[in-house]
């Protein structure tokens, strides 16, 4: 039986299949067998082949946020698949697609979609505090004996099939490689979005990141496929600068090297100050490093960390009036829908992207345990889990 012969024959009906399932904040994941429920209305069931983790993940499952904890739940945002199914009213997917997941959907419809300037969306936004389905407020993922298993981002990936409103579901070239793909979903899209679409970084700029993570890495890709002159990385973990020299970083910057401020120490290496800069680390205190890191009467940061609250920005407004600005992006401005069919076709040929050097591990989906124990000690950029 084919692909689209085995898609049929489970359309409508429920799925029985393996899923990793978070029971409380920082518990080993169970890997279990669950129901897996059809697509309702303007919904798409998928069979995920790959799906890597992200520290967003990694912050779901540690529990961080007390009023985003759910349990149990199936985490995981960022994966490549197969569309099995669709629901009532989904014209722009069908079975057999190959489609990437999306934390921030695109209604098409609402204000917000049809409005230029922005890439949120007023139904399918990122929102880590949903965990049921929109048109409904249901799970399609049950335990054996019935009880409901909620949802993350809007995803759900860390499962051999999930259910997704179509909003969050991109189809793409079937000549893309499914495995490399996952790294759209997230932080290639995030770190070359801001630097296309937000900071847009021209020829000959000047740019600084702070925060050689994944997404950090993608803004020094991204600033050099767009022409930067100078590109500098900023990271305490001396295990970055290879990684990042290989994407185009052309000078590294230990802050427990440097005698002064880092900001101090990049505005003296480049005249002034940066251009554009990049704060990738979600630390307030790098945060106020990369702004200051800018120069005056032009420069502009861009913020891609996830904070946790209740800090606040630490800026003083007369700062401002320097003429430095500060920004932030979801996604990187990316509409998910529209536009990263796109941005794939762009990028996945070409050489200076090396994709490859994000992921730097690969297992089993049944060792996702040691996926995160990876994470969690710095060992890993993006571990990739086949299901």
């Amino acid at each position: 039986m084919d692909s689209k012969e085995a898609a049929s024959a489970h359309s409508g009906n429920e799925i029985t299949c393996t899923a990793a399932v978070a029971w409380g904040p920082g518990q080993p994941f169970s890997i279990e067998r669950i129901r897996v429920q059809p697509p309702q209305k303007l919904e798409v069931r998928i069979k995920i082949l790959f799906t890597s983790i992200c520290h967003t993940d990694l912050s779901a499952w540690q529990g961080e946020n007390e009023s985003q904890r759910v349990y149990p739940r199936i985490l995981g945002h960022e994966a490549s698949g197969v569309v099995e199914s669709v629901g009532e009213g989904v014209e722009d997917i069908k079975e057999g697609d190959h489609v990437l997941t999306i934390f921030n959907g695109e209604c098409g419809e609402c204000t917000y979609c049809n409005n230029k300037t922005t890439n949120l969306c007023a139904k399918f936004r990122v929102d880590a505090s949903r965990s049921v389905m929109r048109i409904d407020g249901k799970t399609r993922f049950l335990t054996q004996d019935g009880k409901p298993i909620y949802h993350f981002l809007n995803t759900s990936t860390f499962s051999e099939y999930t259910v997704i409103d179509s909003a969050c579901v991109v189809k793409i070239n079937p000549k893309a490689p499914l495995d490399k793909m996952t790294l759209f979903s997230c932080c290639l899209s995030t770190g070359i979005g801001a630097v296309n679409n937000i900071a847009k970084i021209h020829q000959g700029s000047t740019v600084a990141v702070f925060g050689l993570g994944p997404v950090g890495l993608a803004v020094i890709a991204g600033a050099k496929t767009r022409g930067a002159s100078t590109i500098i990385g900023v990271d305490i973990n001396d295990d970055k600068r290879i990684k990042g020299q290989k994407l185009g970083m052309t000078t590294f910057v230990n802050p427990r090297d440097v005698k002064t401020s880092v900001h101090e120490k990049i505005r003296e290496m480049t005249e002034g100050g940066v251009d554009f800069s990049f704060e990738c680390a979600g630390n307030l205190d790098v945060l106020r490093e990369a702004f200051l890191s800018t120069h005056d009467g032009w420069g502009l940061t861009v913020l891609l960390g996830i904070h946790p609250t209740p800090r606040t920005l630490p800026l003083h407004p007369m700062e401002l009036f320097e003429g430095r600005t500060i920004t932030a992006s979801v996604f990187g401005g990316v509409k998910g829908k529209t536009q990263l069919p796109l941005f794939v076709d762009q990028f996945m040929n070409m050489e200076e992207m090396k994709m490859e050097e994000f992921i730097t591990h690969e297992l089993p989906f049944n060792k996702i345990d040691q996926a995160f124990e990876l994470l969690i000690h710095g060992k890993s950029l993006r571990c990739l889990l086949h299901l």
